[in-house]
């Protein structure tokens, strides 16, 4: 007769290996994020298609925002903040795919916040960046325009990294597939954002200029930093 001693492995019953499918947080937080993207659309679904509209069409007018109310406004904002959260999800599924052994260095939840702070923030950074360049160069009217068309692209990358984030959770992509259909999505935002400068701020030859500046200081030399911060710290925490 087989006993449960035999049939069980030396030490006792081994803990499962972390699954991201199988984590109470992610599921929570993603579906906060459904219930959230639901009654924004519910309540506000014509004045983000508006914003779209203005976005593609390029009228130059004065900022609809002055026309919003005051909850309008706090929901768009934490549309941008879920922005951040589900770019988080995505790095945290990628380095949890690339890398398995740092969730043995660093505590899921507190590696899950990381990488939403360190979206949040640089999404405060560049936005500093974009005030401080615009007001200096540009008179108030289009500096409006910039600000709410770069914040309706916010409002629609969060709508597209929502079923992405829900792929890397629930159908286990190898981190390769997550890296493509994220870079994709990154071009995808980044041409948009390019288009939307040219038609603001190059009309001259000055405008050339800033177009410059703008993908050297605002869009290519921030993620390199980001990128080998990350990476050092990473392999310290790894191999330390």
């Amino acid at each position: 007769m087989t006993c449960l001693t035999d049939i069980l492995p030396p030490g006792g019953p081994q803990p499962l290996p972390y699954s991201l499918k199988s984590d109470d947080l992610l599921a929570g937080i993603l579906l906060a994020c459904f219930l959230f993207t639901a009654f924004v659309l519910s309540r506000n679904s014509k004045f983000l298609y508006q914003l779209l509209k203005n976005f593609l069409l390029h009228r130059e007018r004065n900022s609809i925002f002055a026309s919003s109310t005051e909850l309008d406004m706090r929901l768009l904002l934490a549309l941008i903040v879920q922005t951040c959260v589900l770019g988080g999800i995505c790095l945290y599924g990628y380095s949890a795919g690339a890398c398995p052994r740092l969730l043995g260095h660093i505590p899921a939840p507190l590696l899950l916040a990381i990488f939403m702070g360190l979206c949040c923030t640089v999404l405060c950074v560049k936005w500093v960046l974009y005030s401080v360049v615009c007001w200096t160069f540009f008179d108030r009217t289009k500096t409006g325009i910039w600000f709410e068309s770069y914040s309706t692209l916010l409002y629609y990358l969060g709508f597209a990294l929502f079923p992405l984030a829900l792929l890397i959770v629930y159908f286990d992509l190898s981190y390769k597939i997550m890296l493509i259909l994220s870079l994709f999505l990154f071009l995808f935002f980044k041409i948009l954002t390019f288009f939307k400068w040219l038609k603001l701020f190059c009309n001259e030859l000055h405008g050339l200029f800033l177009l410059i500046l703008y993908f050297c200081a605002l869009e290519v030399i921030p993620y390199f930093v980001i990128y080998k911060y990350a990476t050092d710290y990473l392999t310290k925490t790894i191999t330390g």
